[in-house]
């Protein structure tokens, strides 16, 4: 599929099923396409722009949400849920807000056959429903400071759209947190920060640069906007996640103000922050191969399949073997596949697993219940290991660990290789209209000196990376001094 072709457009063109995955290194769009109906995470619906995500592909959204439900539990902040329907009176108070969501909201004009006194928005987003909640619920010192997220679907009407990665609807988590000061409001910005990094290298095996948004790509209404950015295996960025510190903007917006410990009536600081299932199409795009989905063991559905071998006495003792390692297995804690399809081979199983990306295989036939072992083959670099059977569970999860920061390590390695340090406008044009990848290069800090390196070269600054000073010399484009160390790339 071509980089501006859209999901629904591309339905009447695609067959019903995938039986072979393109090669990655032939066309990469084609190859991410592939693998996510092949691997069934997803497939096309007769609504334009909008994706089905399949049990495999949601059991994989769900294992990413909880740990990282778990990681917003533990620093204080609680979830609620808030109306997918907000009224248009309330969206067009923050005006630099609704501005820039303007051209992707999606209307209700009629509820049955009546039409509406007032238009409702599906959300975009959250702040203008959210906030004028908060605007009853904070009062005094007391209240604040105030820390809810939620898990909720978004409807964004993009033009061009793609398998996870945009799409009309999707899902993702909002937190929306307020505070007595603008210093408070920034710690809880750069906490988020934090914890979305931890999460998507911990548990995603993604490496990524965390810095700050140049004002004209920050987040309509906000103060600041930190945004975390990972490289995919094509070398063009992806936005994995982003926090905002929103100011006092929504606060003055919706009359959000408390009495503080002096008595006097202060407006509150807030921030807002999330990640959406486009991270489903990171860990694709980011980890795969030629044979499929390559899944870090923390959040892949299944950590483990079992492929028993066919052979004298199958029914007799391989499957009861094969059983009772899935038993084992599970009882230390590990999700299990047990293959025990009758009607498919072995190798056909073997490439089906690979295909979908489960992290440590475990083969046992005949020969290998004669001699109380298993055979543990690992999807990253396919190394394969006879380990006794009252050894397998320590064998996996040292499988485990070494597969999860190997996959760590060599999207580090990718990221590293795929920087480059220019200075020079003609070699940052060449980058970009090549190999691509991350480019470090000095900025002058004018928006119209980066609106013209976008429109020459299809890069945009992807953050200003945070803890790096500004280089020695001129901006990459024009002949005034550097103000910041920018991150240039071609982005989805």
């Amino acid at each position: 599929m071509a980089e501006n072709e859209d999901l629904y457009a591309a339905q009447s063109s695609e067959p019903d099923t995938v039986t072979e995955i393109t090669p990655k290194s032939e066309d990469f769009s084609r190859w991410y396409i592939d693998i996510v109906r092949r691997a069934e995470l997803g497939d096309y619906t007769p609504v334009r722009g909008c994706m089905v995500i399949r049990p495999y592909g949601y059991a994989l959204w769900e294992n990413s949400r909880d740990r990282l439900d778990a990681r917003l539990k533990a620093t204080g902040h609680q979830n609620a849920y808030f109306p997918m329907f907000i009224p248009e009176s309330l969206l067009k108070k923050e005006a630099e807000h609704v501005e820039g969501f303007a051209p992707e909201v999606a209307w209700v004009t009629h509820g049955g056959d009546e039409p509406l006194e007032e238009r409702l928005a599906v959300r975009p987003t959250s702040e203008a429903i959210i906030c004028s909640l908060y605007s009853k619920w904070v009062k005094s010192w007391r209240d604040l400071p105030l820390l809810i997220n939620q898990w909720a679907n978004i409807v964004r009407w993009e033009k061009v759209t793609k398998f996870f990665l945009r799409t009309l609807e999707f899902l993702w988590q909002e937190g929306h947190t307020v505070h007595a000061t603008e210093q408070e409001a920034e710690e809880e910005t750069l906490r988020i920060l934090e914890i979305y990094r931890d999460f998507m290298e911990s548990d995603l095996a993604i490496p990524v640069i965390t810095g700050l948004k140049s004002e004209s790509e920050k987040f309509a209404g906000a103060l600041r906007t930190y945004t975390l950015e990972a490289m995919m295996g094509d070398g063009r960025a992806l936005q994995a996640g982003t926090s905002h510190n929103l100011g006092q903007n929504f606060a003055k917006a919706f009359n959000i103000r408390f009495e503080d410990q002096d008595q006097q009536l202060k407006y509150a600081w807030t921030t807002s922050w999330g990640v959406t299932t486009r991270l489903m199409g990171a860990l694709i795009m980011a980890h795969g191969d030629d044979k499929g989905l390559m899944l870090p063991p923390k959040v892949a559905p299944y950590q483990v399949v079992i492929v028993p071998i066919p052979g004298k006495h199958f029914t007799e003792s391989v499957l009861p073997a094969a059983r009772s390692l899935q038993d084992m297995l599970t009882a230390e804690g590990f999700r299990v596949h047990l293959d025990a399809r009758e009607e498919y081979t072995p190798g056909w199983k073997y490439n089906e697993w690979e295909l979908r990306g489960v992290p440590v295989r475990a083969e046992i036939g005949p020969r290998d219940v004669g001699k109380g072992q298993a055979v543990l083959v690992r999807r990253d670099n396919r190394e394969k290991a006879f380990v006794p059977l009252d050894q397998i569970p320590d064998e996996v999860r040292a499988l485990l660990d070494s597969l999860q920061q190997s996959m760590y390590d060599r999207a580090k390695q990718f990221m590293g290789d795929q920087t480059r340090q220019v200075s020079d406008y003609e070699t940052f044009g060449e980058i970009m209209s090549g190999p691509r990848g991350f480019i470090e290069a000095g900025w002058c800090g004018d928006s119209d000196c980066e609106n013209t390196i976008q429109e020459e070269t299809r890069a945009t600054i992807r953050c200003l990376p945070s803890g790096r000073e500004a280089p020695a010399g001129s901006c990459v484009r024009c002949d005034n001094p550097a103000k910041h160390l920018a991150i240039f790339a071609k982005a989805y």
